[in-house]
């Protein structure tokens, strides 16, 4: 069953990051999984977002198709009101309760979550660009989109290892914070 992804943030906060590690844990689950990213020209701080596809079948075409993606996740005003649109309805929109406000029509079409994604990187982690690995166990355990395990061991590859014991706590620490917003 295809499951289709939204990391939207801006330039500079690791949302490529994330989309890239599930995307290599499906493909090594034996699955076929994609991400299509895009930014404005500006390197840092213009809009950014990627795309995740991920499923058991082939997939022809690399783009999620707008209006029909299951999940998003946003640290940042700008890529939320830029890409929210693409999100079917009733899909679940993760927020940065620092930077990102929804509207009461959003909270009206969405399910939205509140969660402060780089406020756990930098206090509770110690390491602000550990904000991406926060979100990924955010992304798994709300989304439910693969094998938690899978996504853990793809992750610690693909993190420098001078970082790597931080990484497994942000993840970790992620799914934590996910499993409370949900109640």
């Amino acid at each position: 069953m295809r499951k289709a992804l939204r990391f939207s943030g801006v330039g500079g906060q690791g949302v490529l990051l994330a989309g890239e590690i599930l995307a290599e844990a499906k493909i090594e689950s034996g699955g076929y999984g994609i991400k299509a990213a895009s930014y404005t020209s500006q390197v840092r701080g213009g809009p950014t977002k990627v795309d995740i596809l991920l499923d058991e079948e082939e997939i022809l075409y690399p783009y999620a198709t707008e209006g029909k993606i299951d999940f998003m996740l946003s640290t940042a005003q700008v890529g939320f009101d830029s890409f929210k649109s693409g999100i079917k309805e009733g899909g679940i929109i993760v927020i940065d309760s620092n930077l990102v406000r929804a509207s009461e029509e959003d909270r009206a079409r969405y399910e939205i979550v509140e969660i402060p994604l780089i406020s756990i990187a930098k206090n509770e982690i110690g390491n602000v660009v550990t904000q991406s690995v926060v979100a990924l166990g955010v992304s798994v355990e709300l989304s439910g989109c693969m094998d938690r395990e899978l996504v853990f061991a793809v992750m610690q590859k693909k993190v420098p290892s001078k970082v790597l014991e931080l990484n497994k706590r942000a993840f970790e620490v992620g799914e934590e914070y996910a499993k409370r917003a949900r109640g």
